[in-house]
């Protein structure tokens, strides 16, 4: 089972909509797997279609803003959920912060990952007062060259592992498994945020 030490900080290791603050990250309630299992390896198929899936989301958030109405994207219609343009800087960031967390797995050995707050990022760095084009542009850019990287690993490199100050064990293929999913979610949200302002 895996434990969070830290209730108000783990939501930052999996999408914020998977996020319960009552009990943990809903990917992982109920598991019983341990982390040694959960990180035990996936078939390079199982792998190639979440690269596939990491590479879509960009185009998915892009999207999900598409005839969003300019007014609402500081707007919070959805009581302690993050604004449309919330979601945007934040993207910004957490893609900025996971290209690290990946290439500090592959570069160094048994890296020490920190996890940091995310609500923390949102308030403190004007999330909802700043504009979203370069934010979108950080977001395409880590992406991008993240793939890269992506889709040139090998085996041994899928293999590599560190340790996540909230969450133990953090190999490649666990972060593949948040990362590929972690922008459709939120493009989800920004949809969700649409039709409440509506």
């Amino acid at each position: 089972m895996l434990i969070f030490p830290d209730p108000a900080r783990r939501c930052n290791l999996v999408p914020r909509d998977a996020c319960n603050m009552d009990g943990g990250a809903a990917l992982y309630l109920g598991s019983t797997r341990t982390i040694r299992e959960e990180e035990s390896g996936m078939t390079k198929e199982e792998r190639n279609a979440l690269i596939e899936q990491y590479a879509a989301g960009y185009t998915e958030v892009v999207g999900s803003l598409d005839g969003f109405p300019a007014d609402g994207l500081t707007k919070h219609p959805v009581a302690g959920k993050w604004s449309a343009a919330e979601i945007v800087h934040h993207l910004a960031d957490s893609e900025s912060i996971s290209a690290i967390r990946l290439r500090r797995l592959l570069a160094e050995e048994r890296p020490v990952i920190h996890g940091y707050d995310q609500d923390a990022y949102a308030a403190r760095l004007n999330y909802n007062s700043r504009g979203l084009g370069p934010a979108l542009e950080a977001f395409r850019a880590a992406r991008a060259t993240t793939l890269q990287l992506l889709r040139a690993m090998g085996d041994d490199d899928w293999a590599r592992t560190g340790w996540h100050t909230e969450i133990g064990v953090y190999g490649a293929e666990r972060w593949l498994e948040i990362y590929a999913v972690h922008a459709h979610n939120h493009a989800s949200q920004i949809r969700r945020l649409r039709q409440a302002l509506a």
